[in-house]
């Protein structure tokens, strides 16, 4: 079965060995697991900052694999898919402890306004990196600690109050870092092309692919509609549509790993639009017309 790809944090679920703060749509992820080597892939729906305390998490993205050790953090732009690898420390009794920081454009916005630091031009933009984690960060992941001990207690605008701490934090332990988090709502103006074709089979939102491609939702629509003749909702549901209708004719994958696969939410509702698109079910086109 091909695994189905997570949105983060909105999939991610709490279990005995993690813990999540979420209130106003801010999220806080706090994990110790066990595990010698564990792999999956992410969509993140927020931006992410992740602190490593045990173990090494790897990150493949954009062709490169960026290996989070120990007191190392790394900061991701949201609308991507990443693949990760989880191994514990084996010094450790195999054992991984990290924290996730998922960061809205809304608290970015606030920083800035607060800090009264404006962002650089979007050419100068400060590539991906892992940083040290400095002595003023760990402090400040120490303090999170009551807060993950007595979730039920926390008022409800304290957890965006720590998550701006955090910002100022990251914003004084290094230029590149406050550049690239300042940078993280103002991307670089790409190829609409470009970015549709890369991420056509990822859970992509239109209102993703006008972020990704460094423009707002009204101009991305208005574009892309000049180049493909069509609403960017109904171009890539269709050319999805396509991609699945090839699978089911010549692969042995399920209806439901199709799905994930073609950048579907859910077996549902790719059932009923492509029922809709061909007027038969999937499980009913593959009976009809697999070469499988």
């Amino acid at each position: 079965m091909i695994e189905h790809l997570v949105k983060a944090p909105q999939e991610l679920a709490e279990t005995h060995n993690q813990v999540i703060l979420k209130m106003n749509g801010l999220s806080v992820m706090k994990a110790c697991v066990f595990t010698e080597k564990l792999r999956g892939s992410l969509f993140l729906e927020d931006h992410l900052l992740l602190f490593v305390q045990r173990g090494v998490y790897s990150i493949s993205y954009g062709g490169e694999i960026y290996d989070v050790r120990p007191n190392e953090m790394i900061l991701l732009k949201k609308a991507i898919v990443v693949q990760y690898q989880k191994t514990g420390d084996p010094d450790g009794d195999g054992m991984m402890e990290y924290r996730m920081f998922f960061l809205k454009d809304d608290l970015l916005r606030e920083f800035s306004r607060l800090s009264g630091i404006k962002p650089k031009a979007p050419a100068a933009s400060v590539a991906v990196s892992v940083k040290p984690v400095n002595e003023r960060l760990l402090k400040y992941v120490d303090s999170l600690e009551p807060y993950f001990t007595e979730p039920d207690g926390i008022d409800e605008h304290l957890i965006k109050i720590k998550l701006l701490e955090l910002l100022f934090d990251l914003a004084a332990a290094d230029q590149d870092l406050m550049l690239q988090l300042l940078q993280l709502k103002q991307q670089a103006r790409s190829d609409i092309p470009k970015i549709v074709e890369e991420n056509l089979l990822n859970p992509v939102s239109v209102d993703d692919l006008a972020y990704l491609s460094g423009r707002s939702l009204s101009t991305f629509k208005r574009e892309f509609q000049a180049i493909y003749s069509m609403p960017p909702r109904q171009w890539i549901r269709e050319r999805r549509l396509d991609r699945a209708k090839e699978l089911l004719m010549n692969s042995a994958l399920s209806v439901t790993d199709i799905c994930y696969m073609t950048g579907f939410e859910n077996s549902t509702h790719f059932s009923r639009a492509f029922k809709e698109q061909y007027g038969i079910s999937p499980a009913f086109y593959r009976q009809k017309y697999s070469f499988a």
